[in-house]
């Protein structure tokens, strides 16, 4: 393995740390605005660092007491997990049949493509037939109806990526199985899928963060804490006349708590998926 000079070591190091610090610099600051007296976030000059710590806004929006705004932040907070984990394990089970067909039968190819052509359209574009489709099914408002149009943005997303995982993984090994007497279905469990573990993971993360974050359908096609959303619950307390920015600060740091876990736990799966895709052959 070749050498490399000290100073090109140190240019390394230092783009790495300046990289962490543009990450992480926002994160940081919202952790401070989140347990910052009012009045500090008020004066002139600002104050970086809170003269007292104080985390009662944590306490605030993780009550449960009946009409709080701890109550309608927590009810918000469960309805973001069902939302997003039904739309991630919906994607998911379509995306992987879809994206093994359309790989191993590149003549359908276009299919795909002209699926994820939907991508290129403004999501107001779809927003009245969406309301409208909803509406006849009398699911406005409620986390399935948004979990199913999640469903229709994650599900081309899904496959494009489970395709490509899928093409890194050689057609030899599932001939050679099938040979031995293993059927399409036996294979794909015992051969392809355990293959393909790192890009269900890869793809399965990308899927929850798309679900978590996305605000504009929630805001549409929800009016109430029956199946309002992290991001719209967010985007409430922001929008009275007189704003305690330390508690949106607060309401961002618990919001970014799950994702941020799901990413640890996934690293390596993430790490392996983004960079092979499977086996190389």
């Amino acid at each position: 393995m070749e050498r490399q000079s000290p100073l090109f070591s140190a240019f390394i190091y230092v783009c790495a740390l300046l990289l962490a610090a543009v990450i992480l610099a926002p994160i940081l600051w919202l952790f401070i605005m989140s347990i910052s007296p009012a009045g500090d976030l008020a004066a002139k000059p600002l104050r970086w660092w809170p003269q007292t710590v104080d985390f009662s806004r944590y306490a605030v929006l993780l009550s449960t007491i009946e009409n709080s705004a701890g109550a309608a932040f927590t009810s918000s907070l469960r309805n973001s997990i069902e939302v997003a984990g039904m739309a991630t394990i919906a994607s998911i089970a379509l995306a992987i049949p879809a994206g093994w067909a359309v790989s191993r039968t590149p003549s359908v190819g276009w299919s795909l493509s002209m699926v994820i052509g939907t991508y290129m359209l403004p999501p107001v574009a779809l927003a009245v037939p969406l309301y409208m489709g909803l509406s006849h099914l009398g699911m406005l408002n409620n986390v399935f109806g948004l979990a199913l149009v999640y469903l229709s943005i994650l599900a081309p997303f899904t496959t494009w990526l489970m395709k490509s995982g899928f093409d890194s993984i050689p057609r030899e090994i599932e001939s050679a199985a099938m040979i031995d007497g293993a059927g399409l279905f036996q294979t794909l469990r015992i051969i392809t899928l355990p293959l393909a573990g790192p890009v269900v993971a890869t793809s399965s993360l990308f899927a929850f963060l798309l679900a978590w974050d996305e605000f504009f359908y929630a805001l549409l096609f929800t009016s109430d804490q029956r199946a309002k959303t992290l991001t719209v619950a967010i985007a409430d307390l922001a929008g009275g006349r007189v704003s305690d920015y330390g508690l949106i600060a607060t309401a961002g740091v618990l919001a970014a708590l799950p994702p941020v876990l799901i990413g640890l736990i996934m690293q390596r799966a993430l790490v392996s998926g983004l960079t092979s895709g499977g086996v190389k052959g």
